[in-house]
């Protein structure tokens, strides 16, 4: 599990005066926390965090004396310049369930001789912590026209520490054929 270093916030300044020096307002909540606690990263660190990890990913977030675990659960970004707006991360109780997002990653996609198509790339489920998933692998190599993967097909969610929080039979992928080749035979046969 990363651990980032962050510091509380100034607040002192507004946010958009923070953002001006090169600094993302973040929020802790939830968990055995009794209030949120407003902290703040230098963007860079903010920047290389959410490239590295996504919504839902478990990180410790070490502030001054104390070791806070806790999962990404939003972030926004300015539509104008695309800077990280904010960061909210939700602490963790290691013996309470949490909502959280898995994300499915695809391996060997540039293998698939049809058309893939991809359906739910994000499965919702909620678990304890010490079992939390953050990504999933599916590896395409040699998958043919026809294949469907459904999230009951994916290892990771058939255990009983997971409460999957949409249907087994949910697809998460498939791959058919190439539709201009569909269209060219079509036309052929019109001929």
């Amino acid at each position: 599990m990363d651990t980032i270093t962050v510091e509380k916030r100034n607040e002192q300044l507004k946010a958009k005066q923070l953002r001006r020096k090169g600094i993302v307002p973040c929020c802790i909540f939830g968990g055995s926390l009794p209030n949120s606690i407003s902290i703040q990263m230098e963007e860079k660190s903010a920047e290389k965090l959410l490239r590295k990890l996504r919504l839902g990913s478990k990180i410790q977030l070490k502030l001054e004396d104390q070791t806070i675990i806790t999962q990404i659960k939003d972030s926004r970004r300015c539509f104008a310049d695309s800077k990280i707006e904010y960061i909210d991360f939700q602490a963790l109780d290691p013996k309470t369930k949490v909502n959280s997002l898995a994300h499915v990653i695809l391996e060997n996609a540039e293998f698939v001789t049809g058309v893939l198509d991809k359906m739910l790339m994000e499965i919702p489920y909620a678990s304890l912590p010490e079992d939390m998933i953050d990504t999933v692998t599916v590896d395409l190599e040699g998958k043919p026209v026809g294949t469907i993967v459904t999230v009951g097909d994916i290892p990771e969610f058939l255990s009983d520490r997971i409460d999957l929080q949409v249907e087994t039979d949910s697809i998460v992928l498939r791959i058919t054929e190439k539709r201009y080749a569909a269209a060219t035979d079509t036309e052929q046969a019109a001929e």
